[in-house]
């Protein structure tokens, strides 16, 4: 079966495609549908505009379909960059304006001050609307420096509690099993799995690892 991930983000693909690489889903691409309309992320969740995406290209293409929205949530910036992770340096800014910015606001605030969490948000839709968000979060730190040259986003600034390397210096395999994206995921695989066996009276998918 056909499943729709409603982004143009190549990195974010790769790295559900690997977590569904076990499952009889078949993934298709924002970028296999050029005329497909862009969904603004305008809400004030990340559910929210994971929810809007989903359901408008579930309706456009006709197919099952996840989105995500996720970010960085830094607990000595009360909550930045938040929703506004992927522009928080400019509507145009690059992943390195957006760790430069990051670093530099977080200048001279110790270490154990430095808590942070990635968060993800994944709504699952069909054509005819809306079955369920569900979300994953990963708990850390963010380093004094940008390391590693894996990942994409703030990777290289996040450290995970109980490791020692930012999410740019670990494999991606070892990142999907304990990343936010990964667990959220996840959680999606089980909704899915229902729908599958509710719906169409198809038999359960493989679960993909992530972690609870």
């Amino acid at each position: 079966m056909e499943l729709l991930v409603a982004t143009r983000n190549r990195n974010k693909v790769r790295e559900i495609e690997a977590l569904l690489a076990d499952t009889a889903l078949k993934v298709r691409s924002y970028r296999d549908f050029p005329t497909a309309p862009e969904v603004p992320e305008t809400g004030q969740t990340f559910a929210d505009n994971a929810t809007a995406k989903a359901v408008t290209l579930a309706a456009y293409t006709g197919l099952l379909t996840i989105a995500d929205d996720s970010g960085l949530e830094v607990d000595a910036l009360d909550g930045r960059p938040g929703v506004m992770s992927a522009r928080y340096a400019g509507p145009n800014a690059t992943d390195a304006e957006n760790n430069e910015k990051l670093l530099a606001e977080l200048e001279g605030v110790a270490e154990p001050q430095r808590t942070a969490r990635f968060r993800c948000a994944i709504a699952i839709a069909t054509p005819e609307g809306l079955i369920d968000v569900v979300e994953g979060a990963c708990e850390g730190r963010i380093a004094a420096e940008p390391r590693g040259n894996e990942g994409f986003g703030y990777d290289p600034v996040f450290v995970k509690d109980d490791m020692v390397k930012t999410f740019a210096e670990l494999p991606l395999e070892i990142k999907n099993r304990v990343s936010h994206r990964g667990r959220a995921l996840e959680r999606a695989l089980m909704v899915l799995e229902d729908y599958l066996m509710t719906r169409h009276n198809r038999p359960p998918t493989s679960r993909a690892g992530g972690g609870a």
